[in-house]
């Protein structure tokens, strides 16, 4: 079976050292086991994709779903990912992805929910500089400014930077590398910072 994404959770962080004595922020993941759900062809979907579950502790599994997860014999999951990527003949229902699937020197594209930091002003989240602090200038030291034009428009244009709900968006990491694979515990240590907090859900994808 040749798979080469996988869905885990963060553990945390460490540093690693190589041969030379130089070391590296290294992000630990705890990749899998996931077990294939669902592998989708042209005939029958009109696309081809390989379905992953992982951590099956999920409670809340309506009937639907309890029937898609019979076919792969797995009894509940809380999360699912599907991947276009790969190569679906080499792959079965029931198969288990883990940590082995994965090679040190692998480069590697790491998803996952950077950390919500609530509402949060201008400076702060867009690092604006804020108003001059002297000659009368007062209360506008964390001001904005102008946010754009009176008459015409008349509005304010889409996109504009201003106050708002800062962090807790989809991001991704391209080009990390793979520094160590612990296969006994299915861990994946990988070179600098993955999105998310400590025991957050990310999406790895070899490339």
């Amino acid at each position: 079976m040749s798979i080469g994404f996988i869905i885990g959770k963060k553990v945390g962080m460490t540093r690693l050292f190589n041969d030379d004595g130089i070391d590296f922020p290294t992000t630990i993941v705890e990749a899998g086991p996931c077990t294939v759900t669902q592998i989708k062809t042209k005939k029958s979907d009109g696309y081809e994709s390989v379905q992953i579950a992982f951590n099956e502790d999920n409670k809340k599994v309506n009937k639907s779903l309890k029937g898609h997860f019979q076919k792969s014999k797995v009894e509940s999951a809380r999360y699912l990912k599907e991947n276009k990527n790969q190569d679906i003949d080499s792959i079965d229902l029931g198969d288990i992805v883990n940590a082995e699937h994965f090679e040190k020197g692998d480069i590697i594209s790491v998803s996952g929910f950077s950390k919500g930091k609530g509402f949060a002003g201008h400076m702060k989240r867009h690092g604006f500089g804020g108003g001059r602090r002297s000659h009368g200038k007062n209360s506008v030291m964390r001001k904005p400014g102008s946010v754009g034009a009176g008459t015409d428009p008349s509005r304010i244009w889409p996109g504009t930077r201003m106050a708002g709900r800062m962090g807790n968006s989809k991001t991704t990491i391209k080009n990390l590398e793979v520094l160590r694979i612990d296969s006994e515990k299915n861990l994946i240590f990988i070179k600098g910072a993955v999105p998310g907090p400590k025991d957050g859900i990310v999406y790895i994808e070899k490339k």
